[in-house]
């Protein structure tokens, strides 16, 4: 059978999913938690509790502050001790709630049985998009966009399908393949939920080929789900991003600067469909999550079902504990995840890993000079010219920059993976993407 895929770029790094036939294990509730306000894309939410105050697993803690925002529930019950800077993984300290743990007492309006439901038909699709919204859904895949967002399709826009993301074709990562196995029929019903919100009678999970357990279970279930497909894709990063899987699955193109929507698809993460089924069938908040910690190194590669705000140490202890060879920590996976200059930052709703990295892998080789032999270029997905646009940003040619779109950046990392020369390209590339997109964003007011 032949496998869909992209055209243009991408490259074909090793897997390494290291923890793929580890089932979840579910993360004991930790003494203390770090919930920071800035859990998504947009404005950090505001934080409505103060210092004293007593609070439940599932209580809203910190309210939406806009559109493109989304709401912070306390993951635990106990007492709050500090609103105010809780670790983060760059090492600067964001605004968040600090709660120390006492039990664990939930909000009486969660149903916390395991019987699955899957009577999607008594909900509309505005009562969908107000649950979704008001358990704070966000992106799960790592772009953490709110999903109540995502899924108003504005009156104008027609979504001719819905595509659910489980490629996860970043290296080491396993917890959407996890979660597609384990949690299988919530995942169903939680396309099913989108698709209505959304107003389409299709839908589609794509699923790279490295995955065929998954493909074999959720092609079987998709018979019982009225308009869900599963496509089966090649290995080839970056799969998972949302214009190449559009290209992959729908083989339509989304032009620069347009959205996903603009061309009739909405995308969500396999994780997401899953929490908008526990947010609307099981009125639970996004509460927990389920995080990969891996390395080569690492003793115990594993998936733990973590509560919100757990320290990521707690997640490393468990998995055999911090190794001696350890070079660097990172959030994320090896191509777009952000080095971590501590172990004490907290799960958040857009944590999927945490890769350790041994030393003789962690350290980048000294740049030498550019030899113009033009590999970013094949590599890059988006078809821009990586070698060129880290030339403008080195030298703030911001004009050059946006002439040349480096906004279409998807900040992928395969310009530095394919380059003989270890040039920084990425990190020039997302410099100039930031600052080209501020000057467009100035120039709009």
């Amino acid at each position: 059978m032949k496998l869909s895929t992209f055209k243009i770029g991408g490259v074909h790094p090793s897997g390494s999913k290291l923890s793929a036939d580890q089932p979840i294990k579910v993360m004991p509730i930790p003494d203390t938690v770090y919930i920071p306000a800035a859990q998504h894309i947009g404005k950090p939410a505001d934080i409505i509790v103060q210092k004293g105050d007593k609070v439940k697993v599932g209580q809203l803690i910190a309210k939406s502050s806009g559109f493109v925002s989304a709401n912070i529930h306390s993951s635990v019950s106990g007492t709050v001790t500090a609103v105010g800077p809780v670790p983060d993984p760059s090492g600067i300290a964001k605004m968040g709630v600090t709660i120390k743990v006492e039990g664990d007492e939930w909000m009486e309006d969660i149903d916390r049985s395991e019987t699955l439901d899957t009577n999607v038909d008594r909900f509309s699709d505005k009562e969908i998009i107000d649950r979704v919204t008001a358990a704070g859904i966000v992106g799960m895949g790592g772009a953490t966009f709110p999903a109540h967002v995502k899924f108003t399709v504005p009156l104008e826009k027609k979504a001719e399908a819905l595509l659910i993301n489980g490629v996860e074709c970043e290296p080491y990562l396993t917890a959407d393949h996890r979660v597609m196995l384990e949690k299988s029929e919530q995942l169903m019903v939680g396309v099913k939920l989108i698709m209505k919100a959304v107003k389409t009678e299709k839908a589609f999970i794509g699923i790279e080929a490295n995955k065929p357990d998954a493909i074999e279970k959720l092609t079987e279930l998709s018979h019982k789900y009225a308009g869900i497909k599963v496509v089966p894709l090649a290995l080839k990063y970056p799969q998972g991003s949302e214009k190449h899987l559009i290209k992959a699955i729908m083989n339509k193109e989304v032009p620069s600067g347009k959205l996903p929507i603009d061309v009739g698809a909405v995308v969500s993460n396999a994780g997401t469909a899953v929490a908008v089924y526990e947010a609307v069938m099981k009125n639970k908040p996004l509460i927990e999550r389920v995080v990969t910690v891996t390395g080569n190194s690492v003793k115990n590669p594993s998936n733990f079902l973590a509560r919100i705000g757990t320290p990521v140490r707690l997640l490393i202890e468990a998995a055999g504990g911090l190794p001696e060879d350890t070079g660097k920590v990172i959030s994320g996976g090896p191509m777009m995840g952000k080095a971590a200059t501590n172990t004490d930052f907290p799960v958040a709703k857009g944590t999927s890993g945490v890769l350790i990295m041994p030393e003789e892998l962690a350290h980048r080789r000294e740049p030498e000079p550019c030899i113009r032999c033009g590999k970013c270029v094949d590599a890059c997905p988006m078809g821009l010219e990586p070698y060129l646009l880290s030339v403008y940003s080195r030298k703030k040619m911001w004009d050059e920059c946006e002439e040349h779109y480096i906004y279409d950046c998807i900040e992928c990392g395969c310009c530095v993976y394919s380059c003989p020369a270890a040039r920084p390209l990425l990190d020039y590339m997302r410099l100039g993407k930031s600052t080209v997109m501020g000057i467009i964003r100035s120039r709009k007011k």
